[in-house]
This record gives C-alpha cells, structure tokens and sequence, in this order.
C-alpha cells in the first residue's frame, strides 16, 4: 500500500504536551461509541426477554400449606397487612382481563372493540411489553381501564428469590409508571390459573407478594383463547353459567389473537342483551380506584426509562439496517472482487496480450527519502539491480541521519543526491520531478526495494498511450511476525485483489507511493504531487482520473516494503492513510456532478470508494458487535453458524488471492485471528478518522521509525545491518 510519510517539522514542547493531551481521545471516543452500541444491545435484549428470562414453569404441588378459605375461596385474593381473605366479583357482572400485552397489532384492536361496546377491562401488562409500546398503556387508562402488574419478564415467580421478585415488581410498575404517569395495586402471576390452583409453590409468593402492597388477581372463567379453538368456543368457555359474575381470562399479545377479537365483537353485545355489565375490577367490587398518579422524581424515573428503551429500540433497528447493508456491501464486494480480478487476470496473462509497443527508453526513479539511513542502502542498490534503464533521484528532505551522505559514498553511476530543507513528502517528489530526466517517472519509498524486473514490469502499459499512471504491486516484506503476516493477508487480499477490480472498472483509487509510474506529461497536466491532503497518492491518482487517464494496475511489478511492526505504528499509519483517503474524496467530490472523464469517475469511482473504503469499514464492526451479543445471549449456533459462513467467503477470497499472486498458502493459517484481533483495530482506526474529520481536527504528519530488515527475493542486495536494539522500532513522535 501507498507510503504516506510527511516529515515532521521541529518539535516543540508544547506541542508535544497537546499530543499527550490528545492521545487518550482516540482511545476514549471509540470507546465511549462502543460502550453506548453494547448498552442499547442490551437494554435492548432486556425488554426483548433475550437477557435474565427464565422460561421454567413450576409442576403442580401439594396443597397442605394453602389457607382453606384461599382454595375455596374467590379469584381476588388480598393478603396485605397479615390478612388473608378473598372476594368473588358480584353476579352479573364481568371483569376481562387480557395477559402479556401490550402488543402493537392486536392491543389497539381489542381497545377498539372495548370502546364500541362501552365496556371495560383489566389489562395485565408485562414491563418488556410496556417499555416497548408505552403508548398503548397510556390509552388504556385514558380510556377508563385499568392495568395490573403482570412482572417484567414473565418468569414463573415460584423459582425466584424475593430479591428478583421485587425486580420484577418494581421494575414492572417503573414502566408502567413512564407510560400513564400511575402505579397500580393490582397484580396477576403469569402462569397463574384457579384459586384451588394455588399449591404450596406458588402461596409462599402470593402471600409476600401481598405484603409488598399488592392484590392478586387470578380467574375463574377461562376463554383458552391462546389455543385458538374458534370463535365459537371461546365464546362458550368465557360465558359464567346463571348469571355469576365471573374474571374472565383472555390474552391480548403472545400471537394470533384474530379469534380474540372477533369473539368480542359477538360476546359483549349478547352478555349486555343478557343483563352483564362490563367493568374494571375496581368498579365491580365498588371499591376505590387501583390506580394512583406518580409525580416527582419517580414519575422523571419512569420517564426517563421508556426514553432509553424507545431510543434503545430506535437505534437498534437502525443497526439491524445498518448490518443489513453492510452485508449487503461486503458481499457485493467479494462478488465484483472474485468476478472482476478474475477477468483482470486471464486479459493480462494472455499470451497474445500486449499493451502496445514495449517501453525501452530509460526513466527517472524518485526516491524521497527522509531518515532513511537503515534502509536507503538496500532500496538503492535493489535499483542498480534493475533490468531496464533508469537514472535514480534521491531527494534528501532534511535527513537528520546521515541518509545523502550514505547515497553519497556508494558512488553508483546514474545516481543523483538532490538535497533540500524538510518540506514534506509531496515537495520532495515534486522537487525530483523538476530535476527528473526522462519523460516516464517511477515513484518509490525510501524504505523499498525493487525486484530486478520491477522498473521494466512497472512501465510497459505506457506502451498504450492512453494510461498516465500504473500501480505496482506492493508487498509486505517483514512478514514474519504475526502482525506482518495479518498485514500480508491485506496487502495481497484486501489492496492488490481490489486493484484488480478497480483496473477493470476504470476507478483505481490509489498509485501506491511504494511502487508507482507516471507520464511526466500526465503529472504536469495536473499540477504535480499536491499537500492538500494526507494521502497524496490518492489525491493525485484521483486527479489523474479526472484529467481524462487511465490508471492500471501491473501485477508483475513487485515491490518489497517494511511495514509497521508494532501497533502503535500501525495506528499511526492507518490513521493516516483514512483520514487521507476522506481529504481526497472530499477534495475531488465536484467530479460527482461534472462531466466527462471528471463526471464519469465521479459518478463510479468515488462512490465505491465511498463504499468499499470508508463506509463498509465503519460499518463493518456492527457484524462482530452482533456476533459477540448472538454468542452471549443467543442464538448462539446460527450466530456462530453465520460467523463462520462470512469467514469462510473472506477465506476463499483471500486464496483466490493468493493465487493470483503466487503466494504461498501458510499465511492464511492466522485469517481467523486476523478478522478477531487486526480487525478490530481498523475499525477503531477509521472510526477515529471520521471523528477527526467531523470535529474539525487536524492531523499532523508522523514518520516510523525503520529497521532495514527487507530486501528482495533472491538476492541482489547485501544483507542490512542489524538493528540496534528495540528504541529502533518506535515510532518517532
């Protein structure tokens, strides 16, 4: 990939106190983004019952330890204050009562029905249901019905401790309480049945339950809607025989409740022909209202708690679009990656493939080199290996370390030392064009070294009049370590694949500074090599484009490059090389509405850049946030079973990849790890990029620090000198 080095100017004092003061930023801000992901994921998954649900259901009990008065008595069951007495609803009159709702489709219909017959009905509302749709809850005590406590997550409260109970309950009545602004006295066990039901699980909970305040309302006329025997049945089960009054159990949420509704819309106008009135609890039993107003900070608590389940909701369906499109990107780009390099492959290795006449007249290579004394040896004397004829500019920038010298003193013919002061990268490229000689121009990095054949490979397309620059084929050359490797794995999958791609689409993104060539004429055309941003290879590849070139790729131009060692340098460069890459995009984004050559990259190349480079890679760790939480909470297999499948398209890629390019297959042994670990960094690398540029921030130039450990396959180039300890590997701040 592209060597975007700019050297840094003198260091001051203060302005190495304002990097420090900066430093944690990079690491709090994603962090902070990523904390706020994982905590609406799970407050997410808390009102979904996806976390703390327990889904166990107590067998039937004994029923010794049960007051005799309870097992005969009514469906209203009062234990408060040490009592224990239980109360029938009078005849003639009916309380409804539905369980698990709200629920967005059916709740408003079973409403609907209620309000056409002037009838009422107890709701028993779940928290998770009711932090959801609070709106729904709201209408219920507006339109004169009540609600009763149905707990949070419907666990059967016979497994619990009182410290979940009273979770439960208070979690319950803080929803219901954000929702209509009241508490409510009333409460309904789920799973609960008859009053001669209660067994010597379930009483120990009814009775603490009534020393927390509440009445437990059970029933003694069940609908069994929930099995939904038709219209007719349900019809049959909810009606009390001889006029008795009755608590009728129905269930607005939990599925198809069709047969619900339409058994309404029959049974209230038949019961009221009958003499039955349609009351809420309370006004059957002409006793004072369940419910009662919350103000002050507990009616702010619950209001503040449907605020974040709603924005938790919001946002989370947001993600799941978001998830849907960047799977939707990811393996678009492994379609057009597999289908496009591959038509790239079998044009250019044709036997009868030509680009044009061959290129034999010499050229002029650029070696910008700044503190390069560990490596400029080795990248020179790569280029004196060369099999084409080329005179060789090294433009010292300011080197503190002796680097012209050390060009100086090899005393090569055709090698030329052009000195200036520390101007940046893009100045001394521009300085080597002015003193350049031939009219096709090879650009290299300082810490590179080139195959024999590279410089030959390199500029055969100028043979076709029509290109203005080629991109060579950069390779990691310090892959031994695990962090080279996951390195080696995207330099060959994720930039030389994607070359390949852009060649045939005609929008190659990026000339890599490690190995590049231009048409001098083409350079000249479009100004040079600019410092606008901080991917001038990018910028200028971007400008080439709409100047009317082409840009192509040449697989056989290999080039070796020392890539960072540590991750602290890796940061540092991908930093960069993001933030650059959106400079240059934004630099370049009247292409989208000019026409012509300009128009027409604008229109294709800069929005699948846009895509694949920028919006992809920010998005892309919603897969791994969503793995993580499928993994924890479920479904662990399918999310497992997914993970792998996306793993699996990345790995086929990656050793059609290597194929392309002759790479041995080992590498790929360490893919996993790399999408774990390498990844990861990435994102929060690119996430830091968008937060610089959204906030304004600008970003300074860094250098790494090099060891010389590379050189060229297969010998050519002495063996460098050993680094002198581990202060070599740091980067310079």
């Amino acid at each position: 990939m592209a060597s975007r080095t700019r050297r840094p100017g003198p260091a001051t004092g203060a302005r190495d106190s304002s990097r420090r003061r900066r430093l944690p930023m990079r690491l709090l801000l994603p962090s902070l983004v990523l904390v706020a992901l994982m905590a609406m994921l799970m407050l997410r998954g808390y009102v979904h019952s996806e976390i703390l649900a327990d889904h166990r259901v107590q067998p039937p009990a004994a029923t010794d330890r049960v007051p005799e008065q309870i097992l005969k008595g009514g469906p209203v069951i009062d234990t408060r204050s040490g009592r224990t007495t239980s109360l029938r609803v009078p005849d003639h009159r009916l309380v409804l009562t539905f369980d698990d709702g709200p629920d967005p489709v059916w709740t408003p219909r079973v409403l609907d029905v209620l309000k056409e017959h002037h009838a009422h009905a107890v709701f028993f509302v779940t928290g998770t249901m009711t932090s959801r749709y609070p709106d729904l809850v709201k209408r219920m005590v507006d339109e004169g019905h009540e609600v009763g406590l149905h707990t949070f997550n419907h666990p059967d409260l016979s497994y619990q401790s009182k410290q979940r109970i009273d979770w439960e309950l208070s979690q319950n009545q803080l929803a219901i309480s954000g929702a209509a602004g009241i508490r409510t006295s009333l409460f309904r066990p789920p799973y609960s049945s008859f009053a001669d039901a209660m067994d010597n699980k379930s009483w120990p909970v009814t009775d603490y339950i009534g020393s927390r305040g509440y009445i437990t309302i059970v029933n003694n006329t069940d609908s069994e809607d929930w099995q939904r025997p038709g219209v007719d049945e349900i019809i049959r089960r909810a009606t009390p025989q001889d006029g008795k009054g009755a608590i009728v159990l129905m269930h607005d949420s939990g599925g198809d409740r069709s047969q619900t509704v339409a058994a309404l819309d029959r049974f209230l106008p038949d019961l009221k022909a009958q003499g039955y009135e349609f009351d809420n609890l309370t006004e059957a039993l002409d006793a004072p209202s369940a419910h009662t107003q919350v103000t002050g900070l507990d009616r702010w608590k619950g209001k503040a708690w449907v605020f974040l389940v709603q924005a938790s909701e919001r946002i989370t369906d947001v993600l799941v679009v978001c998830l849907a499109v960047i799977g939707f990107l990811v393996i678009s780009r492994f379609v057009l990656m597999l289908l496009l390099s591959g038509i790239h492959a079998r044009r250019v290795r044709r036997r009868d493939f030509s680009w044009g006449p061959p290129v034999t007249e010499p050229v002029s290579v650029l070696v910008p080199a700044y503190n390069e004394a560990k490596c400029i040896e080795n990248t020179v004397r790569s280029l004196m290996a060369s099999e084409h004829p080329i005179e060789v500019v090294v433009v010292d920038d300011g080197s503190s370390d002796g680097t012209a010298r050390i060009v100086e003193a090899m005393g090569l013919p055709n090698v030329r030392v052009v000195r200036q002061l520390n101007a940046g990268k893009p100045a001394a490229l521009n300085r080597g064009l002015a003193n350049a000689r031939y009219d096709i121009v090879v650009m290299m990095d300082g810490d590179t070294v080139f195959e024999p054949a590279t410089v030959r490979e390199l500029v055969q397309p100028f043979g076709d009049p029509s290109v203005g620059a080629v991109a060579g084929n950069a390779k990691v050359g310090n892959r031994d370590s695990l962090i080279g490797a996951w390195q080696h794995i995207e330099y060959v999958m994720g930039f030389n694949l994607d070359r390949r791609m852009y060649d045939i689409l005609h929008c190659m993104p990026t000339i890599p500074g490690a190995v590049g060539a231009f048409r001098r004429s083409a350079l000249e055309r479009v100004g040079g090599m600019s410092d606008d941003t901080l991917a001038e290879d990018t910028d200028i590849t971007m400008a080439m484009h709409r100047d009317g070139w082409r840009v192509v790729y040449a697989e056989n131009a290999r080039a070796w490059t020392e890539a960072p060692e540590t991750v602290q340098q890796l940061w540092s460069q991908r930093y960069r090389w993001s933030y650059g890459t959106m400079q240059a995009i934004w630099k370049h984004r009247r292409a989208l509405v000019e026409r012509g050559p300009s128009g027409r990259f604008g229109r294709v190349g800069l929005p699948l850049v846009s895509l694949f480079m920028v919006l992809a890679p920010l998005l892309a760790p919603l897969i791994d946030v969503f793995l993580l939480y499928g993994i924890i909470f479920g479904p662990t297999t399918k999310t497992i079973g997914a993970w792998l499948g996306v793993l699996a398209i990345q790995a086929v890629c990656a050793a059609y990849a290597f194929r392309l390019d002759r790479e041995r297959m080992t590498h790929l042994i360490s893919l996993p790890l790399q999408q774990i670990l390498y990844r990861q960094l990435m994102y929060v690398v690119l996430l830091q990029s968008w937060i610089t540029a959204l906030t304004g921030g600008r970003l300074r130039w860094q250098k790494l620090r090099r060891t010389g450990v590379v050189e060229a396959p297969g010998g050519g180039v002495p063996k460098p000198r050993a680094p002198q300890g581990g202060a070599d590997r740091r980067p310079v701040g």
